[in-house]
């Protein structure tokens, strides 16, 4: 299974970012997937997970209202939109599937390499 992140960058305080995270390996259908990040000095924590078809969603309350999760199953492809960003947004972001079709804000089998998402102040 191969989890590809893409999409971070840097980016001014207020500005957007779209991150993608494309499959393979496993029928993401089939699986519940999430973003994760972790800062410098920080452990990592849960950001958002969505559920194979999309109707369960979570967020952290930090980028509640600000991120959105989604997902396109025939694409393989699951993405975070982040719209006004601020610095402590600054981390590397990991996407993650779970083995099982549910949403969850814990509990992943697979994870991907990570993308580095800088926001300036």
């Amino acid at each position: 299974v191969q989890l590809q992140a893409s999409g971070g960058g840097l980016v001014q305080a207020g500005g957007s970012l779209r991150l993608s995270c494309a499959a393979s390996g496993l029928t993401s259908s089939n699986s519940g997937m999430g973003w994760f990040r972790q800062a410098p000095g920080k452990e990592r924590e849960f950001v958002s997970g969505i559920s194979w078809n999309g109707g369960t969603t979570y967020y952290a309350d930090s980028v509640k209202g600000r991120f959105t999760i989604s997902r396109h199953n025939a694409k393989n492809t699951v993405y975070l939109q982040m719209n006004s960003l601020m610095p402590e947004d600054t981390a590397v972001y990991y996407c993650a599937a779970r083995k099982g079709p549910y949403a969850s804000r814990t509990s992943y089998d697979y994870w991907g390499q990570g993308t580095q998402v800088t926001v300036s102040s």
